[in-house]
């Protein structure tokens, strides 16, 4: 054989015990109460399901930003020593992080596991598994999920896949290097094994998403209570459906291609592996034949309905929040569900505006520009029903509130920078810019996570019987709205100067600002403007760190030290608050009946300027239909 041909991929250096039913046969402990383990670890409970969803998405919420720390210190100092975290980072990293520095490779690993951590392993267990587990069995009248077992495993899938991510970083070589999006054939040709935890660790959480998804949607058709038509649906539930419909659709290509593309690295098939591929300047023994922009296809096929399965139940906690505390009924209720159906079918036909780099033609560009466009109609409506809701309301400026208006502005930023993406002609230079990545960070961080605080704030009484502290959760959302904006927003000017992604030393190399100090004749490149913008992004994205603290504090204080609250401290008007605080099990004392929609607030000639879904109606009471029932 050729000595040019050398093997491909490169070598690489080298019982569970479930919670008892309460009617299983155990003879004279029939009734024995649960042990720790069998209520808190391996509960099939929903509501306990949805506490260990959210406590775990926080902490990799949490490790996320810390990552992101690291890599806009990099940037912004290139080669320099981490400061009072260098030492640590050396000593658990070794090479990759020799003197406290980032290395190049590092900082690849870093950007992968950022991207992974954040979407698949933070928002998406936190927005749809966590607040979904927790509330919509509570908001449609049922006792649990309708697979309480297969809730429980899902959890159990979610949890394993993601030990196996965060272990990758300790590895021989380190964790992934190709970018959340692992394209082919880099993530095969990168000789370590971090890609391979990477690719396992996915078909697990597909796995857990697949399992959660089945459960939702059975959950929502068969389990709602007596009187509850689709009409009468809290919007949440309507935004956690079409969510659950996205996972169970997208997730399944995703997961065939994570298994060929680790038969591609261990058994050496060439599913994603063209023919006469290079690596190192040697033809790489492969059989060839294979399609990297397939993986592109099925990777984007998910990844773009993944938007939508980040930012729905953020917009359902939203209008959850904003008719609450307007006191009035969401304006436009079924303008808002005939608007996220839409978003559901559509969000299957644009994948391929990912892809305009690759070569495609004018006739299908053009359709995926024009389905582009069509789905940012619904996006709006659902905006305008929820910014004309505030129009005339008697508003309640409580921290669920302030994260739940600033969720609208900051969304609308990230839907509006996203319309030139969407077009050929001027993707064709934003594409891998710094303005890609404001655009996506708008929609998902202070779009995204501004709901899912809000959603925080505002169930918090219900799982813990007391209220978070509203001077620090204003603290809390003050600093986060000013850090956040300091952070993204320059990097759109970044962007339309032309400064690339995913370079560890911020484009400097590409920069006008230091070359030329270098006394190289410079045309174009990166002003001094632009590179000294990398400082003021880390500082703010510093402050944004720290400004989490007194979250973090407030959430753990307040559980045991809060504010003692009853049943329905906000006066709401949906199922979820004429359950006992917390909810035992089984949720409610007696079945409950639905007698209306969800959000009668202020209705002409009753006592109260709120009522509950479950109240009969009363003889004498005018009718008056906010949700009528289909």
């Amino acid at each position: 054989m050729d000595s040019s041909v050398h093997q491909f991929p490169p070598s690489r250096p080298s019982d569970v015990h479930h919670a008892h039913e309460g009617h299983d046969d155990h003879g004279p402990h029939e009734h024995h109460e649960p042990n720790f383990w069998q209520k808190y670890i391996f509960s099939s409970d929903h509501k306990i399901i949805g506490i260990q969803y959210g406590f775990t998405a926080l902490c990799f919420l949490w490790l996320g930003l810390m990552l992101m720390l690291l890599m806009r210190w990099q940037i912004a100092h290139p080669g320099k020593p981490v400061p009072f975290f260098g030492p640590i980072l050396a000593k658990v990293l070794g090479q990759a992080a020799a003197g406290g520095v980032v290395s190049p490779d590092l900082y690849n690993s870093f950007g992968a596991m950022h991207g992974t951590i954040m979407v698949f392993l933070g928002i998406v267990p936190l927005a749809f598994a966590a607040f979904g587990n927790y509330v919509v069995p509570l908001m449609i009248g049922a006792p649990d999920m309708a697979f309480p077992r297969v809730n429980m495993a899902s959890y159990q899938a979610y949890f394993l896949g993601s030990l196996i991510m965060f272990v990758s970083f300790f590895i021989p070589g380190g964790a992934a290097q190709a970018g959340w999006t692992s394209y082919s054939p880099l993530a095969t040709s990168i000789p370590t094994h971090g890609q391979l935890f990477w690719l396992i660790g996915m078909v697990l959480l597909i796995t857990s998403s697949l399992l959660g998804a089945v459960n939702f949607i059975a959950t929502i058709i068969q389990l709602r209570a007596p009187g509850m038509t689709w009409m009468r649906l809290p919007f949440f539930v309507w935004a956690q459906f079409v969510t659950a419909f996205l996972l169970l659709l997208a997730f399944p290509p995703l997961e065939a291609a994570s298994l060929m593309q680790l038969m591609d690295n261990v058994a050496h098939t060439s599913f994603f592996l063209p023919t006469g591929l290079a690596v190192g300047g040697n033809l790489a023994h492969i059989s060839g034949g294979g399609s990297p922009l397939l993986w592109q296809h099925l990777f984007w096929f998910l990844g773009h309905p993944e938007v939508y399965v980040l930012i729905l139940p953020a917009m359902g906690i939203v209008c959850e929040i904003i008719a609450n505390n307007t006191r009035k009924p969401i304006w436009g209720y079924k303008s808002l569900v005939y608007a996220v159906l839409t978003i559901g079918f559509l969000s299957f036909i644009v994948w391929a505006h990912h892809m305009y780099m690759t070569g495609m033609g004018t006739k299908i560009s053009t359709f995926f520009q024009a389905t582009t466009m069509i789905i940012s109609i619904p996006s709006v409506i659902i905006l305008t029903c929820l910014f004309i809701s505030l129009w005339g309301g008697s508003i309640r400026f409580n921290t669920p509130m302030l994260f739940a208006l600033a969720f609208l502005p900051m969304f609308g930023i990230g839907g509006l920078t996203g319309l030139p993406l969407g077009f050929n002609l001027s993707d064709v230079h934003l594409h891998d810019t710094y303005y890609i990545i404001a655009h996506f960070h708008y929609v998902v961080a202070p779009g995204t996570i501004f709901g899912l605080f809000a959603g925080l704030y505002y169930w918090f009484p219900k799982m813990t019987g007391r209220k978070m502290n509203e001077f620090w959760g204003r603290v809390h959302f003050v600093c986060s709205l000013i850090f956040m904006n300091l952070v993204f927003m320059p990097m759109f000017a970044q962007g339309m100067a032309g400064m690339l992604r995913r370079m560890s030393d911020g484009g400097a190399n590409y920069s006008a600002a230091v070359n030329s100090r270098a006394g190289a004749d410079v045309i174009g490149g990166l002003s001094n403007d632009m590179m000294s913008l990398h400082i003021w992004i880390l500082w703010a994205a510093i402050a944004l760190g720290i400004a989490q603290i007194p979250f973090i504090i407030n959430f753990f204080w307040s559980i045991k030290h809060g504010e003692k609250v009853g049943d329905n401290p906000w006066n709401s008007t949906t199922l979820e608050w004429q359950t006992p605080t917390p909810p035992p099990h089984g949720n409610f004392e007696h079945v409950p009946h639905v007698h209306r929609g969800p959000y009668e607030y202020s209705v002409p000639g009753n006592a109260t300027d709120f009522t509950p879904q479950n109240e009969p109606e009363s003889p004498s009471a005018p009718k008056v239909v906010v949700a009528p029932a289909h």
